[in-house]
């Protein structure tokens, strides 16, 4: 049988910000346009990924975030214990995906050969470049490596059977995103490939980036490995959690993308 997946998105921090700040160039608009902070759960019958890690309650302190629920905690309400995890999707190394360092002590990490070379070589002198990263993230995915726990890859890569990794860059010099099938089709999650869904509708970067020409094709890379573009989930985006069916009675904040869409959301 071909193997399909569930996806979970599961919100773990909150951020408010105005729109200006989430687009190259400003917004006339200008109003409210908050993050929302997820990781992503990829479960089939044979095997579970989580794709990010998030950061925990000391980053959220130093980084003025708010954290609303322990990503373990999120994770453990839909089944999954961590402490079991085999394998884990890194997008990039940002603070805000590559935390929890000891939350999966069975996992294997994948991670793009040029993001590891990015976060750890000439550029992070660079203070601007540098920011969105923790020191702390970064030592630990070196000890992991030593360890013998990460695996590296070099643009596109299978995972597992029906879910692949591509390299597309832009806001991180690594940045990958999954493409993964289900019942409804070859979905992306794009993690920071676009913040919010009108960064890749409308082709209007967002302002942290360490290209802007890798964001733009990056967007058209989404849009070619999705069945749609109603099937691309954007990484920070709180109308993520409008527009899926919830996951469980009672939580609104996590979500299944492998159903469709509400009807009426889009």
């Amino acid at each position: 049988m071909t193997e399909t997946y569930e996806l979970y998105a599961i919100r773990y921090g909150h951020h408010h910000r105005n729109a200006a700040a989430n687009f190259v160039g400003g917004d006339p608009h200008d109003g409210p346009m908050p993050l929302d902070y997820f990781v992503w759960a990829i479960v089939s019958d044979q095997r579970t990924i989580v794709f990010d890690t998030g950061f925990d309650e000391k980053i959220s302190i130093a980084r003025d975030r708010e954290l609303l629920r322990p990503v373990g905690q999120g994770l453990k309400m839909i089944g999954i214990e961590p402490d079991k995890v085999e394998n884990v999707i890194i997008s990039h190394m940002h603070f805000d995906h590559a935390g929890n360092h000891d939350l999966f002590p069975a996992a294997r990490y994948h991670v793009q050969d040029v993001e590891m070379a990015y976060c750890t070589g000439r550029c992070m002198c660079h203070s601007y470049l540098r920011h969105p990263f923790a020191y702390e993230d970064v030592a630990s995915m070196i000890a992991k490596l030593y360890a013998d726990r990460v695996e590296f890859h070099d643009g596109e890569s299978e995972v597992a059977p029906n879910l692949t990794v591509h390299r597309v860059g832009g806001h991180s010099k690594g940045l990958q995103v999954v493409r993964v099938l289900t019942r409804r089709g070859w979905v992306v999650l794009g993690s920071d490939a676009s913040h919010f869904y009108a960064n890749f509708e409308q082709n209007r970067p967002f302002p942290v980036l360490e290209s802007a020409t890798d964001m733009l094709n990056g967007y058209d890379t989404m849009r070619r490995l999705a069945t749609s573009s109603q099937h691309i989930v954007p990484g920070h985006d709180p109308l993520v959690l409008e527009r899926y069916p919830t996951a469980l009675d009672g939580v609104s904040d996590i979500v299944r993308l492998d159903l469709d869409p509400i009807q009426g959301s889009v």
